[in-house]
């Protein structure tokens, strides 16, 4: 495709092109001129991206039927986004995971901060989860998977059309096998030597949340010879790297109970089931009533999903933030160790980090602060990009 045949959308007089040009990748629909031409452009177009006097900023994937009109995808306006660009990119993202990882199961792709705005790559050994979380990348979705293949060697493909971004974007939500065959079960993965079963055809997003990784090692040392309480655990996210790190016992709480059948099969898989527990049910409803059984833990961690996922939900989150935080500090004992995590970008770190000391506080507990963590570098961050630094742990001594 040359630049000649590409349709042009423009930036109003008003729009600032300057965040564009210093990086910031989306382009908002009230920041275009919004003619008949640029709104019957179909969902997933290509085009050129011209500020208000006309000058090229870029090609730009378009979706007129979504908040964001555009998502950068080349500041080359004369770029040629076919298999050849997809595979440049996959093999700048597999560089440096290659680097960091010892084996290939991370997330290969984190959409705009790798340079493939709305897609999310997750890689279990041979096999690939693709998110194309945005029109353009579903339009070019031949294309991308036989760049991936090409660059990576691996022989399964599966694509996961379940989420909200999707439903933002205008897609469908089907899931399916692009290449190869799906495995027959869950995946086994490991890290900080605990080991997950990732259902890569049935489970949450791509099967595992490979972003707490780093956060799930350091929890494990804190863990040694302490008994460990893992709310919202999914399938044992940080409760078995806990007993991994030597918890003498942990009790997984989730709703879900596919997720905490997979969690027992991890905890068998790494011989560790003896000291390992599940309880099924509403984590608030669990928290309160461990209260009321007068539990204590030594190391109690809540990683929730997102409870403020917009800007409209944002202080309906923090609401719930710090009821999580007023619930579970007190079940930590005298000197014990509590995990407060958020995967909402809406709500910023000095934010969650105030909801979380206000729990603490409304609970009769004082804290030290000891750590913050983020995502791993897996989940690389888009500096101009706020919303690609979603994840925040904190780390309290109470």
């Amino acid at each position: 495709m040359t630049l000649s045949s590409l349709p042009f959308v423009r930036l109003k007089p008003k729009a600032n092109a300057r965040a564009i040009r210093h990086g910031f990748p989306w382009v908002y629909d009230n920041e275009l001129v919004t003619d008949r031409r640029t709104k019957a452009l179909s969902p997933g177009t290509l085009a050129v991206l011209e500020d208000s006097d006309r000058r090229p900023l870029g090609v730009v994937g378009t979706n007129p039927g979504s908040r964001i009109f555009c998502r950068m995808l080349d500041r080359d306006p004369a770029a040629q986004i076919d298999q050849d660009w997809f595979a440049a990119k996959f093999r700048k993202a597999l560089d440096m995971r290659d680097r960091i990882y010892d084996a290939p199961y991370y997330r290969l792709i984190h959409a705009e901060a790798d340079g493939l705005p709305g897609v999310v790559v997750d890689r279990f050994g041979e096999v690939a989860v693709v998110q194309p979380n945005a029109a353009w990348a579903d339009t070019l979705l031949d294309e991308m998977i036989a760049a991936l293949v090409d660059v990576t060697g691996i022989s399964c493909v599966l694509k996961s059309g379940s989420g909200r971004a999707r439903v933002l974007e205008g897609l469908d939500e089907e899931s399916g096998v692009l290449i190869g065959t799906a495995p027959t079960a869950p995946v086994p993965v490991i890290m900080n030597s605990a080991t997950y079963m990732a259902d890569l055809t049935g489970g949450q997003k791509t099967g595992l949340f490979y972003d707490q990784r780093p956060n799930h090692g350091f929890a494990a040392r804190l863990c040694k010879d302490a008994k460990v309480l893992d709310v919202f655990s999914h399938v044992g996210g940080f409760s078995l790297a806990a007993l991994a790190g030597g918890a003498s016992g942990a009790l997984a709480v989730d709703g879900s109970a596919a997720a905490l059948q997979l969690a027992e099969e991890g905890a068998e898989a790494a011989g560790v089931q003896d000291r390992f527990d599940t309880r099924r049910g509403d984590a608030f409803d669990v928290l309160t009533a461990l209260a009321e059984e007068g539990a204590t833990f030594d190391v109690v961690i809540c990683d929730p999903p997102a409870f403020a996922p917009s800007k409209p939900a944002l202080e309906k989150g923090l609401r719930a933030y710090e009821r999580v935080a007023r619930l579970a500090a007190p079940l930590v004992s005298e000197g014990g160790y509590l995990g407060l995590c958020s995967c909402s970008h809406a709500a910023d770190l000095p934010k969650f980090r105030g909801a979380c000391a206000r729990g603490i506080g409304r609970a009769g507990r004082q804290a030290q602060l000891i750590h913050t963590g983020y995502a791993g570098p897996d989940h690389p961050l888009m500096p101009q990009l706020a919303e690609s630094g979603y994840l925040k742990s904190l780390f309290f001594r109470l």
